[in-house]
């Protein structure tokens, strides 16, 4: 986490933030200026009401030194959702307990309350049900392998399914299989879309980075993993909206999820092409280069000997898409003249 605030406001209180500030250096200690005693602790003449809701809005997790009661009376005119709140922790005056209060999956509060339990030798208190029952949290699948949730209104009803044990069915064709130790013995793994679809599934688990065109599965969670690399032949005036709409046609040609390109990648030229840049920028996802001399070791289904005496290879969109990927192409060379070549490739995990 980027930002942690921890609110003291008893003597007592202070004693333990400056425990946990010994524990864990990066972590801001906040504490009332009436109680300043020499103490390298972040020391604040504002009420406390005032400076919970500051603390509230710019941390990524804050852990409070006092009652549940007040932190949740201070706090509750501010919680927007999950997506969007912080992680809320409460630790009790005699470090007792460690309770998640807020956030628990998404925002990190679970996994924290359990690392700050075990530094301070206390009990983690954490009610998501997802971790009582030791079952799968079906809004973490894949969160720490850059997994994107397509559409997460479906979340809360297979949260529910899966809490009740009731049948779930899994279909995997993109991304890193090792994403789960052990299954529930009320998820199943099926071989393919048709097998989910006949099974006697409540509700569905579907990774992949191809666009499911049927209603059937509407009562699925679906999973984008980083498994596309787009390859890209441009020349060096080749423009931000050339590229994104040749992007965009591929993508759509082949019902392939923009959620689930890994990377953008092209050939080392002496000065990078701003257009590339750009919608990098734009699409928020990184680029890579490859030298002329790696791409010419690469097999490319499409060859050009026009690229060849221009680019010092036969193969640009391809081969790097290739080269990158370490996988196979799902997409072949797309021209779009006079200045764009688009391909496709799918990380082979």
């Amino acid at each position: 986490m980027e930002k942690i605030s921890v609110l003291a406001i008893t003597k007592n209180g202070i004693e333990i933030g400056s425990k946990i500030k010994e524990i864990f250096p990066s972590w801001n200690i906040y504490a009332p200026l009436k109680f300043s005693d020499g103490k390298e602790l972040n020391w604040y003449s504002e009420p406390t009401s005032e400076k919970i809701i500051e603390l509230f809005k710019n941390s990524n997790a804050l852990i409070c030194l006092f009652s549940l009661g007040a932190v949740i009376r201070l706090i509750a005119p501010h919680l927007k959702d999950k997506k969007s709140d912080p992680a809320v922790i409460v630790i009790d005056d005699k470090i007792n307990f460690v309770i998640s209060v807020l956030s628990g999956h998404l925002g990190g509060a679970n996994e924290l309350t359990q690392k700050i339990a075990e530094k301070l030798n206390s009990k983690a208190v954490i009610t998501t049900a997802a971790d009582v029952n030791k079952t799968i949290a079906v809004d973490l699948i894949g969160r720490d392998l850059g997994w994107k949730i397509d559409n997460d209104s479906t979340v809360t009803k297979i949260s529910a399914y899966m809490i009740n044990e009731e049948p779930i069915g899994v279909y995997q064709d993109a991304g890193n299989s090792k994403w789960f130790k052990e299954l529930p013995k009320n998820v199943k793994i099926y071989k393919n879309l048709e097998e989910l679809k006949n099974s006697q599934s409540k509700g569905y688990l579907i990774i992949t980075d191809k666009i499911i065109n049927d209603g059937f599965f509407l009562d699925s969670v679906i999973y984008r993993p980083p498994s596309l690399v787009i390859g890209i032949g441009l020349h060096w005036d080749t423009s931000k909206q050339t590229i994104k709409d040749g992007i965009d046609i591929c993508l759509k040609k082949n019902n392939l999820s923009p959620k689930s390109i890994a990377k953008l990648v092209s050939i080392k030229k002496l000065k990078d092409v701003q257009g590339l840049i750009d919608i990098g920028n734009e699409m928020g996802i990184p680029i890579e280069y490859v030298e002329r001399e790696k791409l010419a070791e690469i097999s490319a289904p499409n060859p050009s000997e026009m690229v060849k005496a221009f680019e010092g290879t036969s193969s640009v969109s391809e081969a790097a898409a290739i080269k990158v990927s370490g996988g196979k192409l799902v997409v072949e060379k797309q021209k779009f003249p006079p200045n764009l070549t688009i391909a496709i490739a799918r990380i082979l995990d």
